[in-house]
């Protein structure tokens, strides 16, 4: 299992789903991408897109108004 960061601060939708979409293409079942946002939509956009794939998916705030969204490729 391999952890892909993916930064995507100060990036407002649709390009981190974009960028997220494509790195994941390039993993293997069970690899883990964690995307780094401030954009709260992203959040919303990202979550939503990951449930209808299949994906595992969770985040955090790891400090004011930055989130970490983790995203296990199945």
């Amino acid at each position: 299992m391999a952890e892909v960061k993916l930064d995507c601060m100060y990036e407002a939708c649709p390009i981190p789903l974009l960028k997220a979409h494509k790195e994941l293409k390039k993993m293997k079942k069970g690899d883990v991408l964690i995307m780094e946002t401030d954009h709260t939509c992203s959040i919303t956009n990202v979550l939503e897109w990951a449930n209808k794939q299949g994906y595992e998916v969770d985040y955090i705030e790891v400090a004011e108004g930055e989130w970490e969204i983790y995203i296990e490729k199945e």
